[in-house]
């Protein structure tokens, strides 16, 4: 199964609205599709990737870097290929300055997740199997939350209240809720009414976005110890990741979720040996993609830190079905937020009663819509 050509093809769609979570705003919405054509006539298809201000600098890596590098190699050589775009020694301009080079690393991985994804997809066509089942098919739907409570302008606790009751009418599961632009006496309190509201059999988590302070989030977390909160992601200011993590981890009663902002084992193993989450949710589209994602996630169940996601479900799906410690996927919702989840997969997969069921074709599953590729196709 000889690679004989890699397609690399960059979306970008305006949103109709603006969403503020902790510490930023969203008003474009991304995504770069990946096909990797072979000799044996299987195409490997992904997407993935909302990426805003580099998303052209991911592109023209595969298409400069990778295709000539992987043209001609057997696409079942996943750990392999891997290696060899890892190891290529791309100059990509660095400087030997940690965090200067960090952006130019980011790139790197998220090229070469957008590359592995596809490759992974066109191991699932070549055995002709769903991918979960590939990677070891520990059970056949996923548990599954909206992304929501966003602040918008304009926006009551009224119509907090109505976004939660759609979600529940939707069949999720639970809500991540955002927090952490306000006061913290203020996030506890539209919380606590959406926890009134919606009762105790919904999951509601709470994602930050790094916007406090170890003392902000711990204060956060104890005000509200009462309400069943599932966990508090990413709880503290990126200036004090590591020593604020393990702050709020030891004081605070809600268990701690981070990773997102990580891009390959190492970093989540930091995360994972030195006590820091109790939970990772590293993203497979930014991380180095499915052979990454599964070593990272092995070494997360040597010390009992389960496993969630960051958005991507058409991705995350298949990788939290084939494990015994996966938490939710997730899901926005609303299609102002997320129009390319809903347009761009051909068809979605069904939930019901609050989970997400595999699709059954081979790979992911999840062939794409040409229409909406050629609509938003960058230039």
């Amino acid at each position: 199964m000889k690679i004989t050509r890699i397609e690399v093809i960059p979306l970008v769609r305006k949103l109709e609205e603006e969403f503020k979570g902790g510490t930023y705003k969203i008003v474009n919405r991304n995504t770069i599709v990946t096909r990797v054509y072979t000799d044996s006539g299987i195409v490997g298809e992904a997407f993935g990737g909302d990426e805003d201000q580099r998303q052209d600098q991911v592109v023209n890596l595969i298409r400069d870097h990778f295709v000539p590098l992987l043209v001609g190699e057997d696409a079942r050589d996943v750990e392999r290929l891997w290696e060899k775009m890892f190891h290529s020694n791309i100059d990509l301009g660095n400087r030997s300055i940690h965090v200067l080079d960090l952006n130019n690393r980011g790139i790197l991985m998220q090229a070469i997740a957008a590359v592995d994804n596809a490759l992974w997809d066109a191991l699932g066509k070549h055995w002709n199997v769903p991918l979960y089942k590939l990677l070891g098919g520990y059970r056949d739907k996923v548990p599954v939350i909206a992304i929501g409570g966003y602040y918008q302008a304009g926006k009551t606790q009224d119509a907090l209240n109505e976004e939660m009751l759609h979600y529940k009418e939707l069949q999720m599961a639970g809500v991540k809720f955002k927090v952490g632009r306000l006061s913290v006496k203020e996030d506890v309190e539209r919380v606590a009414r959406v926890r009134e509201l919606v009762g105790d059999d919904f999951i509601i988590v709470c994602d930050a976005n790094q916007a406090w302070t170890p003392d902000q989030a711990i204060q956060f977390c104890r005000a509200a110890a009462g309400l069943n909160i599932g966990w508090i992601e990413e709880p503290v200011q990126w200036s004090d990741q590591n020593e604020g993590l393990r702050l709020v981890r030891d004081n605070a009663p809600i268990p701690v979720t981070a990773g997102q902002g990580e891009i390959s084992r190492w970093g989540c193993r930091d995360l994972v040996v030195q006590g820091r989450v109790n939970y990772l949710n590293v993203d497979v589209t930014i991380a180095g993609g499915v052979t990454e994602w599964r070593r990272i996630a092995a070494m997360a169940s040597h010390f009992h830190v389960k496993m969630a996601h960051h958005e991507e479900s058409q991705v995350a799906l298949h990788l939290l079905a084939s494990i015994p410690h996966g938490l939710y996927v997730e899901i926005f919702p609303n299609r102002k937020r997320d129009p390319m989840w809903f347009e761009l997969p051909a068809q979605l997969p069904t939930i019901r009663n609050g989970y997400m069921e595999l699709p059954s074709g081979p790979g992911l599953g999840m062939p794409l819509n040409e229409d909406i590729i050629a609509r938003y196709r960058a230039s």
